[in-house]
């Protein structure tokens, strides 16, 4: 908990899939918006880990929890690449940061306690918000900024994975009305992560 809402810097347990890719000229503009959308990502990450550790805390199988605390584990990883990347591109992360952690550990938290299918459920959903939100962001990113979208890739393939590990594991569907009010969630952190 400490390690994702604390601004310290996170290091990854797995190499970054960035680290043997030259650093590619960026315009001024390029790098502020390359910038922009990791510290999104990065923000993202944050509340991934809040995510997963509130739904472990109160997930009933240990099969189920011990999922969840790998697929967080993984996402530390990604918080690690994130980070790199930022200060890379002469940026840090959101500022909000504790914020994002907090709010994502109550959700958690909160759909765990309606019992580990809807838990699962709510990760398989957001997995596939954000997976989606990643497609977006490779084709936002400066073309010529391979490091960013190798850090991207990798993560968009983990999160589909871990939503398709919460499916086999028995996910409910979630109803239509809290897809929709987590994909606003999400539009209103983006737009604040991407400047604060």
């Amino acid at each position: 908990m400490l390690r994702s809402a604390s601004p310290s810097p996170v290091r990854a347990t797995r190499p970054n899939p960035a680290a043997d890719i030259v650093e590619a000229t960026l315009s001024k503009r390029e790098k502020s918006h390359a910038a922009g959308l990791m510290r999104v990502n990065h923000a993202g990450e944050i509340a991934a880990q809040g995510l997963y550790q509130g739904h472990a805390a109160l997930a009933r199988d240990a099969t189920i929890q011990q999922q969840m605390q790998q697929a967080a584990n993984e996402e530390l990883d990604h918080l690690g690449w994130c980070e790199e990347r930022l200060a890379q591109l002469d940026s840090g992360p959101s500022k909000l940061r504790p914020i994002w952690y907090a709010g994502a550990f109550v959700i958690g938290a909160a759909s765990g306690v309606l019992g580990d299918k809807w838990s699962l459920g709510f990760i398989e959903e957001t997995e596939r918000q954000v997976s989606a939100h990643l497609s977006e962001h490779l084709q936002e990113l400066p073309e010529n900024d391979a490091r960013s979208r190798a850090i991207v890739t990798q993560m968009r393939d983990e999160e589909e994975q871990h939503g398709a590990n919460a499916n086999a594991a028995g996910a409910a569907r979630l109803p239509l009305p809290a897809r929709e009010l987590m994909r606003v969630c999400g539009k209103i952190m983006t737009r604040a992560a991407y400047w604060i």
